[in-house]
């Protein structure tokens, strides 16, 4: 009999801790981003109910916003690592200048130049692991300065001018189909998100770069490679961040020197603010690609509300500021 009574209140207890994680997971601390997404779209809903809320705003927002979603994708190792890469908004613009440059300069092909730009993407990023895993510079104060020789480089290959010449090779290969009516970068930003949240949450590498971010020594107590997966994180960076200059090369048409750095503050106030969504304080793919949209909704919402174009940048420096704030309470709670 007493068995009999003991069994019916197991399964209660059971179904209770079951729908108390269940509003864990729904709560404003763990899904904040997403219920601000929400209101967000309700707030220009009603302002521009006419231009903001169709299919053509959602497909604006996926395609103007993948590759600034590809360059806070590539923090996400790095942050996770317990790095900062100030380099990869230079880098984007690095990557397309070269990309660019290969094929009006040299007369190559598509492929051949990406291939080329990826591995200059890639001798970049064991640059900047040289500079911050072997001469120890802080992380921070290293990619800027890294990023400053980025930049200088990215002068003296496009000479300051605007690169156009035989971009449509790219483009045919990078951006030149559609598929479900949104271009090839979406696809490829989508894609990451998935590929990187099965890396960092599926695998022992990824549980490994978190492990250095919350303690690099006691990972390297522990046995962890500590070094050669700071210096994984920080090629993986820089060669993410470089195929996000090549598709905005591709999908714009031109490359000029000037647009990379644009792509930072956007970049780290999404990595910030997802490392507030799904995942406790870690920084993670979802989240940021969740606040990537977010940002873009709100940018995209000020324009068609007629705001002036300098709100979108005051609108992007608050998202940051309240992006770290969260971030740092979160980590306190």
């Amino acid at each position: 009999m007493s068995d009999l009574a003991v069994e019916p209140v197991a399964a209660d207890e059971k179904t209770a801790r079951s729908a108390r994680s269940g509003l864990a997971r729904l709560s404003f601390r763990n899904v904040g981003a997403v219920y601000v997404w929400l209101a967000i779209i309700v707030l220009f809903g009603v302002l521009s109910p006419d231009s903001f809320l169709t299919a053509d705003t959602a497909r604006t927002v996926l395609n103007n916003y993948s590759v600034t979603g590809l360059v806070a994708l590539s923090l996400v190792i790095p942050m996770a690592a317990g790095l900062f890469d100030a380099s990869v908004g230079n880098m984007v613009g690095l990557a397309g200048i070269f990309s660019a440059y290969a094929v009006a300069t040299w007369d190559l092909g598509g492929g051949t130049a990406i291939l080329l730009t990826l591995v200059l993407c890639a001798l970049c990023g064991l640059f900047n692991g040289f500079v911050v895993v072997v001469l120890r510079v802080h992380s921070l104060i290293g990619t800027l300065a890294t990023g400053s020789l980025f930049l200088a480089l990215t002068l003296a290959i496009s000479k300051e001018q605007s690169i156009t010449q035989n971009v449509g090779r790219l483009r045919s290969v990078l951006a030149g189909h559609y598929v479900l009516t949104v271009t090839i970068p979406v696809i490829v930003f989508l894609a990451l998100t998935v590929v990187l949240t099965v890396v960092m949450d599926r695998t022992t590498v990824g549980r490994s770069w978190y492990a250095l971010g919350f303690d690099a020594e006691v990972g390297r107590l522990v046995g962890l490679r500590v070094r050669s997966l700071q210096m994984t994180a920080l090629v993986i960076a820089a060669v993410i961040s470089g195929v996000a200059g090549m598709l905005l090369t591709a999908r714009i048409g031109s490359a000029s020197p000037a647009v990379g750095p644009s792509y930072l503050l956007p970049a780290f106030a999404a990595v910030f603010l997802g490392a507030t969504q799904f995942r406790g304080g870690r920084f993670n793919a979802p989240g940021t690609a969740v606040a990537v949209l977010m940002i873009g909704t709100g940018t995209i919402g000020l324009s068609l509300a007629g705001a002036p174009t300098w709100s979108s940048q005051v609108f992007q420096g608050v998202v940051l500021i309240a992006a770290i704030a969260l971030s740092s309470f979160g980590r306190r709670g």
